[in-house]
């Protein structure tokens, strides 16, 4: 009985102990991507990241409407052709499709470089904004909604705006 007891009485201790530290504990939200989508300078670098992209589309664009020219051009002369000459377009067909497979890796790895060091400032800015206002109204923690199942507490959204 007297055991029984000392068991309440530790886990009740326990129960409003950890109730007293999760009523201290001061957590906030705000949607990261949203803010960011709405800040002026991730504007001019979406601009920017697509203007370098076009390029890149065209330019690949390009490339493949000679390989496709080339290609049906070769086809249609195959059957005239000798042997030697035939086994020759095969391998010039096949380098240029190695070239465009490679011109398309380069530009992608290119793009995402551009686009880290494009958008790295901006979201350096974003965070300093958001640990600057989380401080001031006096949270522990300020968590991304995007990955929260329950945002329950305040939305600092409008205060980091």
């Amino acid at each position: 009985m007297m055991k029984q007891i000392k068991t309440l009485l530790i886990a009740t201790v326990m129960f409003f102990g950890a109730s007293t530290i999760t009523a201290q504990t001061k957590v906030a939200h705000i949607d990261v991507n949203d803010l960011l989508g709405k800040m002026p300078e991730m504007t001019s670098a979406k601009a920017q990241l697509d203007k370098l992209s076009k390029t890149f589309d065209a330019e690949y664009g390009t490339m493949v409407t000679e390989y496709q020219t080339k290609m049906k051009k070769y086809e249609g002369e195959a059957a005239t052709s000798t042997e030697a000459i035939n086994e020759t377009r095969a391998k010039e067909m096949q380098d240029m499709g190695q070239r465009i497979q490679q011109y398309r890796d380069t530009a992608q790895k290119q793009l995402q470089e551009k686009e880290m060091e494009i958008v790295k400032p901006i979201m350096d800015k974003a965070k300093a904004a958001i640990i600057k206002v989380g401080k001031a109204k006096g949270f522990q923690y300020v968590m991304d909604s995007a990955s929260l199942i329950l945002s329950d507490g305040p939305n600092l959204f409008e205060d980091v705006k």
